[in-house]
């Protein structure tokens, strides 16, 4: 498994959660990890990024200032902090590297997490 995501769960509305996802390939210092989530019946969407070396974010207006993405290098991880959540995140979260800088076009990462689960309640 290359990138492996866990985390997921029920939560209620205004709770948080914190998903992981371990990456297993070669990542660069101009690679970009990315966090991608797809609600029941949507298309999937960006939801935030962090550059591998600099550590550079980047998120959706739909997360901003809710959502914190970070890594740990040493680890080999990138963490997705998410805080407010309301009924509308409910969605299955993936976890995805591209080679090719920030991006939020799903074309662009070569490899993908198998996808968790994130279900808040109301």
């Amino acid at each position: 498994v290359q990138l492996q995501a866990s985390g997921g769960g029920l939560v209620q509305a205004g709770g948080s959660a914190r998903l992981s996802c371990v990456v297993s390939v070669r990542l660069y210092s101009s690679s970009f990890m990315g966090w991608f989530r797809q609600a029941p019946g949507k298309e999937r969407e960006f939801v935030a990024g962090i550059r591998w070396g600099v550590g550079t974010t980047y998120y959706s207006d739909s997360v901003k200032g809710r959502f914190t993405v970070s890594r740990d290098k040493a680890e080999n991880t990138v963490y997705l902090q998410m805080n407010s959540l309301n009924p509308e995140d409910t969605a299955v979260h993936h976890c995805a590297a591209s080679y090719r800088g920030l991006s939020t076009v799903e074309s662009d990462y070569t490899y993908w997490g198998q996808g968790t689960l994130v279900t808040v309640s109301s």
